[in-house]
């Protein structure tokens, strides 16, 4: 290989890698900066000060900083550097493969416990913006559309298995779980000295005891 290509490829190489690393400092600036003083209260100059870079930089690396945040709860989701499509996603497909409505339970209530930890704090920053700032309350409705789309499908996979009480909807099993495996949820359990492990348990036996077996008392 001519002495050329090779040093095109090895300052190739480097450029990526350097990218890499401007973006990795945006986004843990960011991360650091909307969880301690607050998603309003930061300001896209505000990371690029704290990232070491300008403000083209963080626009470039990342984008604005709407985009930074829903970067940073994909990669709190997926436990990744990058964002994961759901579909893609190991957890998802441990509860596509799972053949009974308790073991796909079971595995979503501890893919939480890991996200949660993540993503709660996130999200609260967020929650707490949105009183105030209209981009803000864009942001955080079109996420919780998400989740709730997202529990309608899961739904849909606990019905499956034929396992589900019948008197409760789709609709139902998915406000249900919606409702109660909200970021909010895990912070008030947090707060309370509750460690991740157990608040999957807690999930577990909630989903398992209220969704699963025959109808139960008329609500």
């Amino acid at each position: 290989m001519p002495d050329q290509v090779k040093r095109r490829r090895y300052d190739s190489t480097r450029r990526e890698a350097k990218a890499a690393l401007t973006r990795e400092n945006v986004l843990g600036a960011a991360l650091a900066l909307f969880t301690s003083r607050g998603y309003a209260a930061t300001t896209a100059r505000d990371i690029a000060t704290a990232a070491g870079v300008s403000l083209d930089t963080v626009y470039t690396s990342v984008g604005r900083k709407p985009e930074v945040m829903v970067l940073l709860m994909e990669r709190a989701i997926s436990g990744t550097d990058e964002a994961v499509p759901a579909e893609q996603r190991d957890y998802v497909r441990q509860i596509h493969a799972a053949t009974t409505a308790a073991d796909k339970i079971a595995v979503y209530a501890q893919a939480l416990a890991l996200v949660q930890p993540r993503l709660a704090p996130l999200v609260h920053a967020l929650s707490q913006a949105a009183a105030t700032d209209p981009s803000c309350a864009d942001l955080w409705r079109s996420i919780a559309e998400r989740r709730r789309a997202n529990m309608a499908t899961f739904a849909a996979d606990l019905r499956a298995t034929g396992e589900v009480r019948t008197d409760l909807s789709n609709d139902d099993v998915a406000d249900i779980i919606w409702s109660t495996n909200a970021p909010e949820y895990y912070l008030l359990l947090a707060q309370q000295g509750w460690p991740p492990h157990r608040y999957a348990w807690l999930l577990t036996e909630m989903w398992t005891r209220l969704l699963l077996g025959p109808p139960i008392a008329d609500a």
